[in-house]
């Protein structure tokens, strides 16, 4: 590439491929995770979204929906993952003739252990400051929700899109957001991008919701 066509590379190819090398080193850093539980890292996807999901279990069309594999590929995983006695397949609470995927208890603690992990992405986000920590993460929901409305990922369960999300109800700058279900104050740094009790809000009220959250954010960053 001249230097030419770096300068008239639109911004965001730029960005996509300065991500693209981020995601190279991340998905290293799960190999070696997966493998250190001799697992892959699909089966590790899948057994950590399986966990997050609670006593409630899951049914394999939800798995391979959020992993983004077909049917097939889902189920070798979570075959897998049965033979070695971390999920296990029970009737779903909900329809008694449907099957739900549900961790086992040595399924939790597999989860547990990759959770103390180290990786080199995590000791390379933790040489930004703070600020620039926090910035990024607003960033990642900013990117995370625009895929989402643009149906290029599954439904995701991020604080934002909660009916139980309060954007900036609070004037403590550390604590600005309220969560209704607890009944608590929290920061940006807390805002989750996977919640075990996120309840969808409805469309209208989602983006309601979304417009106070990113425009306080945006005078924010202006002032």
């Amino acid at each position: 590439m001249t230097l030419f066509d770096a300068i008239t590379t639109p911004l965001p190819r730029r960005l996509r491929e300065g991500l693209d090398r981020i995601a190279a080193a991340m998905r290293a850093d799960e190999w070696g995770v997966a493998e250190e539980a001799g697992l892959t890292p699909t089966q590790l996807h899948a057994l950590t979204f399986i966990a997050g999901r609670g006593e409630a279990g899951l049914r394999l069309r939800a798995v391979a929906e959020h992993l983004g594999v077909t049917q097939p590929t889902a189920t070798d995983s979570i075959a897998a993952l049965t033979r070695k006695g971390l999920v296990t397949k029970l009737a779903d609470p909900a329809d008694k003739r449907a099957i739900a995927i549900r961790v086992t208890p040595a399924g939790c603690d597999v989860v547990r252990a990759i959770g103390l992990a180290m990786t080199s992405a995590e000791s390379a986000l933790e040489t930004l400051t703070p600020q620039e920590q926090q910035t990024l993460l607003d960033l990642v929901i900013k990117t995370i929700r625009a895929l989402q409305k643009a149906k290029a990922i599954p439904p995701q369960r991020l604080c934002v899109s909660c009916r139980h999300f309060r954007p900036h109800a609070h004037a403590d700058a550390e604590l600005p957001h309220h969560c209704a279900l607890v009944d608590a104050a929290f920061g940006g740094r807390h805002l989750r991008l996977d919640c075990p009790e996120h309840d969808p809000a409805p469309p209208a009220e989602s983006e309601a919701v979304w417009s106070l959250f990113a425009h306080h954010d945006a005078e924010q960053a202006g002032a």
